[in-house]
């Protein structure tokens, strides 16, 4: 069986993040610490106490795990990366008014990386960009050629 469950986004500011995802419209599932041998073990690292928070989308078909990890340190900081940069680099998340939702985190000081944009007769899409470099896709599907 193969079912896909989450996807983690570490971060440094947690509160921030999160209110951000909630603002898309994610729901708060819960808040937690994580430390000790078996969470070094997983991580490969030693020390590690991280604290998380699960979000998800009010279907409960897409969930988020965001980390702030409090130790080990990183002292690199948060990177904003340009979107054609190789690795993961953004989530999708398909809303019902993506202009309506730019407008509203925009008021929350939030921007977009581009511009909105139909594509095609499909999909009305834009790259919003949240705390720390975070790449959001909006898609609003707005006509009657499914992607």
């Amino acid at each position: 069986m193969l079912r896909f469950d989450h996807v983690g986004v570490i971060v440094e500011d947690l509160d921030g993040a999160v209110a951000f995802f909630a603002a898309l419209g994610f729901e708060r599932q819960g808040k937690m610490v994580v430390e000790g041998e078996v969470v070094d073990r997983i991580n490969g690292l030693d020390g590690v106490r991280a604290e998380l928070e699960m979000v998800s989308t009010p279907d409960g078909s897409g969930k988020l795990e965001i980390v702030k990890y409090h130790a080990p340190a990183d002292d690199a900081g948060p990177q904003p990366l340009p979107p054609n940069r190789p690795g993961f680099r953004h989530i999708a998340i398909e809303v019902n008014d993506v202009n309506a939702i730019v407008d509203r985190l925009r008021d929350e000081g939030f921007g977009t990386v581009g511009d909105v944009q139909d594509y095609g007769k499909s999909y009305r899409l834009c790259y919003v960009r949240g705390p720390e470099g975070l790449i959001v896709e909006l898609a609003e599907y707005i006509g009657s050629e499914r992607a």
